[in-house]
This record gives C-alpha cells, structure tokens and sequence, in this order.
C-alpha cells in the first residue's frame, strides 16, 4: 500500500495514485491546474504565500484553520498546490504541525500534470525509526517506495508532535537534502532523484502547513550520482505487456506462440539492478483483502497485475548456478519453460508488519542451467507500493 497520504475512514488518501478515492476527487484537478506556469524565473529571490494567499489551490477538503495557535492550511486530507509555479532548483521552506498519529507528512515538488514528480515524506507514527522519512518517485502514477528504500531514501528523524517545526527541502540538479528542525544538518540526503523530472510544481500533503517560503535558483548542472552497477546482475531484459494476473495461470509457463507473438520491449536494469516495471507500465495501486485481515492473504486479488520479463542466461556447461532475487510483489520463475519458483514479497504478506522491501537478498533459485543458451522468464504480479525486480548471480563462472 501507498505509504504516503493518509486515511480517512478506513480509506488511503494517496498523493500520487491514480485511484484517488471519492472523497479526494479533487486531487488530480489541483494538480493539473497548478502546474502550467512558464514564466521567466528570477534566480534567488525568496516568495512568501501566506496561508490565505490566493496563490493556492486548494483540494476539496483542504481548508484554511487555527492549530496550535496559529492560522494555517489544514492539509491532513488534502493537497495543496501553488497555482501557476514551478520550480526547477531551489529551497522550499515550510512549518509543519501534526499530532503524531499514523500519517505522511508529504512535500510534493517538481509535481508535473499528470501526477509524477518527486515526494519527500515524514512518517509520524515512526519517529526515530530508520523510514520516518523517505523520499520516493513518482512513475506513471505510483510511489514505487518498495524498491527505493535504503540509504538515499530512508533514513531515521524524530518527528515532533503537537508542535510547530520547521522543514526545509533543498533542491539541486538530481540532488536534493531534507532539513528537519536541525538547519545545520540534512536529516535526508538525496543522492540521485530517479524521475528525471527536471521542474514542476511543488505543494503538501497530509499535515498542517504555514510560513511557506520558497527561493528559487537557477538550475545546476546535471549530475547523476548513481550506484554501483555489480557485474554479476541480469541487467537486459524485454518485457510484455501488462496483464490482468487473475486471467492467467501464473504456475504455467508461456507457450512458444505467446512468446513468438506477444509485443516485447527491450529494457535494462538501472543500478544497483533493479528493473522497476513501474517506469514502463501503469501500476495498480490497491489495498488488498489481507491488508486489514491477514487471514485472507491468500485470497485472490482482484485488480492485480503481471508483467512477463524474459532474459537469456548462456552457460559453458551443464551446471546448477544460484541466482539471487528480489520481488515485488509477487513472482513465479520459470527456466527453459520449466517453473522453478513461485514467491510472494507483497506488504503484510508474510507476516502483518511484513514491509516487501526489494533487494537482491529476498530469495535465492538454484537453475539447473544447461550448455548454451537458458532462458529465463519471470511473471512478475502488482498489488501496490512498487512494481519490479532485481535478478543476481554470486558470480559469473561459466555464465554471460
């Protein structure tokens, strides 16, 4: 599940799904509207938008209140995004107030119409924790925070309750810092923001928010500061189509007329490895039946989706090889049209506080590989919180 936005009576309120809920209809349309400016930007110069400015646009259930003793915008349901501005670099200044109860605490910048952008979020509920922060993309609708998590992403902060705090967010090229009551030092350092979005609008999300200030500078040099690639990763890979998994028999392999007349597209892994489907395809964004009774969780999921990915593995010999995997959030593994594994990774899966972070350490297949050419095909299957994989070898011995 989306682990930005809020909820509200039993419903996730997500700043970046598609399937914004009836109660939060308006999300997408403040979005859209705030985010066509292309006025000329004059480097440096601080703007204020007071609470009741007429710069922002409001969602239908945002609004403008007293808390804590102060006047600000009530954002703990809604968004709200600044009408007519964008912002490529520059530093975004903002008070924050919460209650400290299960929330997201989202900035949203470089937001474009459609929804994808940046966000950079406080998790309340899990203050001093190593993921009361993260910052996550937004690709084709979803947060994919599954499989950008880790150092880069999420890192540990105490998040103050029932108090006034100040955020600061600097953004720089494909680097970006989050402050958090401590200006002397970056709570969240951004080490390469992975949309490529290079400007867009900027708003809140899921607190209470006043004194917003943003100085906007003129854009730096972009440098990607990537992790390493290891040379023992899987990295081409094509892939199919989106599918509805409950349609398909996810324990069978493709037959050699699917293979031959399915529609594929070459991709490549980014580093560390990871595909992330989610740059390629629609994901869902669901909440499914086990999220709220762990009883159910090997119910059917109606709405999930499967994407196929086939790789070629060439062997020098006859050999069984280890290939470590990372999923999300379901898998099943087939080699040489043989299924060899079959693995769910989703959120309160495996167990009710089950995260399904994606690393290349979830889980290991052994394939029996034979002399020449292997080939590998994964059906990967989406619920929510980041659609992709990550397929690698302890080493390269006899194997290209």
């Amino acid at each position: 599940m989306q682990r930005f936005g809020r909820r509200t009576n039993g419903k996730m309120i997500s700043a970046n799904s598609r399937k914004v809920p009836a109660e939060s209809t308006g999300l997408a349309v403040v979005i859209a509207l705030t985010v066509t400016w292309s006025g000329n930007l004059r480097a440096a110069e601080a703007e204020s938008f007071p609470t009741e400015s007429p710069r922002w646009q409001l969602g239908p259930k945002a609004k403008v209140t007293d808390y804590l003793g102060r006047r600000c915008l009530d954002l703990e349901d809604d968004v709200a995004m600044l009408k007519d501005f964008e912002m490529a670099d520059g530093t975004i200044d903002a008070d924050m107030a919460g209650n400290g109860s299960r929330g997201f605490y989202n900035i949203l910048f470089r937001t474009q119409a459609n929804r994808d952008g940046e966000i950079v979020y406080l998790r309340p509920h899990k203050t001093g924790l190593d993921d009361a922060q993260q910052y996550t993309p937004v690709l084709n609708g979803v947060g994919p925070w599954q499989i950008y998590n880790g150092p880069g992403f999420t890192a540990p902060v105490e998040v103050p309750r029932d108090v006034w705090f100040h955020v600061r967010l600097v953004v720089t090229g494909a680097q970006a810092q989050l402050y958090v009551t401590n200006m002397a030092a970056p709570s969240l350092v951004m080490n390469d923001l992975k949309t490529g979005i290079r400007q867009g609008g900027v708003g809140f999300y899921g607190v209470h928010v006043s004194n917003v200030e943003i100085r906007r500078i003129s854009p730096a040099a972009w440098e990607r500061h990537e992790p390493a690639m290891p040379s023992t990763t899987i990295t081409k890979w094509r892939l199919s189509p989106s599918m509805d998994a409950l349609e398909r028999d996810l324990d069978r392999p493709l037959s050699k007329s699917e293979l031959d007349t399915i529609s594929w597209q070459e991709v490549r892994a980014e580093p560390p490895g990871f595909v992330v489907i989610n740059r390629y395809r629609q994901g869902p964004d669901l909440v499914p039946t086990f999220a709220r009774d762990f009883a159910k969780r090997l119910e059917p999921q109606n709405g999930m989706k499967v994407v196929y990915a086939r790789a070629m593995v060439v062997s020098d010999r006859d050999q069984v090889k280890k290939l470590n995997i990372g999923y999300s959030d379901d898998v099943s593994l087939f080699l040489n049209g043989r299924i060899l594994y079959g693995g769910r990774s989703a959120q309160r899966f495996r167990d009710p506080g089950f995260l399904g972070i994606v690393n290349a350490e979830n889980d290991a297949v052994y394939l029996p590989l034979r002399k020449g050419r292997n080939e590998l095909v994964l059906a990967v299957s989406e619920l929510t919180g980041g659609w992709g994989f990550i397929c690698r070898f302890d080493d390269m011995n006899g194997i290209h």
